[in-house]
């Protein structure tokens, strides 16, 4: 199986650029794994939300396969502890599902199509974090998710 994971825009600031290469590297010793970036929309700042919101669902919709397990990083999806993300994880290796995509929407979140093209909805806090922040704290659940996968000691428990 391959894990993917795609964002709208560059990762800004150090601190992030930084999470999510060391991340990304532990990540890839587990399995396929790759980040997709989808570039921000150009004189996004003279569009309304709503507008934002359908022209990435355009460019998010269009990297997606029939086939693919998508699950989208959303506060009003589903909470799991890293155990159950872990266990979920693990389900779909099993599954054989060709590709599992994650995907971390922009600042004004998904648009209706993109939700009803989900498999999944899954929520990392019922607190709000910046898209930029969120990219950070998924990898290191993902690289976490891995290591209580094959019961190495970096999931202290």
């Amino acid at each position: 199986m391959k894990v993917e994971l795609f964002w709208i825009g560059k990762s800004v600031g150090n601190h992030v650029i930084d999470g999510v290469l060391e991340f990304e590297k532990r990540i890839k010793h587990y399995h396929g794994f790759e980040i997709k970036e989808i570039p921000h929309l150009k004189n996004a700042d003279k569009m309304k939300p709503n507008e934002i919101k359908k022209k990435e669902a355009e460019l998010i919709l269009s990297k997606i396969n029939s086939d693919d397990f998508v699950v989208l990083l959303d506060e009003n999806g589903k909470l799991k502890t890293s155990v159950a993300f872990a266990e979920f994880m693990q389900q779909k290796m099993l599954q054989s599902i060709k590709r599992l995509l994650f995907v971390i929407g922009g600042a004004y979140g998904f648009d209706a199509a993109v939700y009803n093209r989900a498999n999944q909805k899954l929520s990392l806090s019922p607190m709000t974090f910046s898209h930029q922040l969120i990219r950070v704290i998924f990898l290191e659940q993902l690289y976490r998710a891995n290591t209580i996968i094959r019961k190495e000691p970096y999931h202290n428990v």
